[in-house]
């Protein structure tokens, strides 16, 4: 009887140490995980120099906005290192995260590091940068914005497909991927693309210290290296995040001793294929299927021309 009594002893001893473990192993899991999400309020975390890339088509402004509002809130964030690897994207996207990067630049010095492709909304984010490098081969500029769609009437004719849509006014199923523009949702949604171009120049003209008619005459929607931008006073400076960081230290008193760390933003794969209702294969998906564009279909987007064989 004494045996099995001393077997349960043991047993709740064995129990209670296997308790205490696993309550060490979670506090520990708990705390890195603490210290990865939010290293910068974490004590003992220190001053840094912050850096937000965004990569890819910019489709969506949640994480990119989530990114910056960090840096933007966290004193401890003594500059922001803005990397742009992008050829544009949404205008409203691009407006969104110009704003914020201002805002963030009223705070705390900003440099934007252009990489191989920063154009269109890509060039239009760097505008608040207090000094914007690039290499010389990279392709920026493309100031400028489209609108598209497709019109498929002569194919639905020929399959004898015919279209009935019910409107409230003459101009709410323009542009239509079942029939033809009119003259006149034409000229309306001419007009939304050219307001969006004057912002735009706004932006330009402002973030470049340039007078608006000069802005104009390099904003044709073509592209530039970075060493033609450089002439035309688009950017700053040759270089890479190495110039920048010495560029803060000597202007800003920023040291260079301090470590940079990566504010996480949205990546090209999250883009794709991750939890973005306005990821890009859903846009390819929704244009397709819908009748019209969406009234935020404004693009600030470079795109290359195509070269036949």
């Amino acid at each position: 009887m004494s045996l099995e009594v001393d077997l349960i002893i043991d047993r709740r001893r064995l129990k209670r140490r296997l308790l205490l473990w696993r309550v060490v192993a979670l506090i520990a899991v708990v705390t890195a995980a603490l210290v990865l999400v939010i290293p910068g309020k974490m004590p003992g975390g220190g001053d840094y120099v912050a850096r937000v890339s965004v990569e890819g088509v910019m489709m969506s402004d949640r994480k990119a906005v989530k990114a910056l509002t960090e840096v933007l809130g966290d004193d401890r964030a003594k500059a922001l290192v803005l990397s742009i690897n992008s050829p544009g994207g949404a205008v409203a996207v691009g407006e969104t995260l110009h704003t914020l990067i201002s805002r963030v630049a009223a705070k705390k010095p900003v440099v934007a590091v252009m990489g191989g492709t920063a154009a269109s909304a890509g060039f239009m984010i760097a505008m608040p940068a207090q000094r914007i490098f690039a290499r010389e081969s990279t392709l920026t500029g493309s100031i400028g914005v489209l609108m598209q769609t497709g019109e498929m009437s002569g194919l639905l004719k020929m399959l004898g497909i015919s279209d009935e849509t019910l409107v409230s006014g003459p101009l709410k199923n323009q542009p239509s991927l079942s029939r033809p523009m009119s003259p006149q949702g034409r000229e309306v949604l001419q007009g939304l693309v050219d307001d969006l171009y004057d912002q735009f120049v706004a932006m330009v003209a402002k973030g470049r210290s340039m007078e608006p008619a000069r802005v104009r005459e390099l904003a044709d929607g073509r592209a530039y290296t970075g060493r033609q931008a450089l002439k035309l006073g688009l950017i700053d400076a040759i270089g890479g995040e190495k110039e920048a960081r010495a560029w803060l230290a000597a202007e800003k008193g920023v040291s260079e001793a301090l470590n940079i760390r990566e504010i996480k933003a949205a990546s090209l794969q999250g883009r794709l294929f991750a939890d973005d209702a306005e990821g890009i294969l859903t846009y390819f998906v929704k244009t397709l299927l819908s009748q019209s564009v969406s009234l935020d279909g404004g693009w600030a987007l470079w795109q290359p021309p195509r070269v036949s064989n």
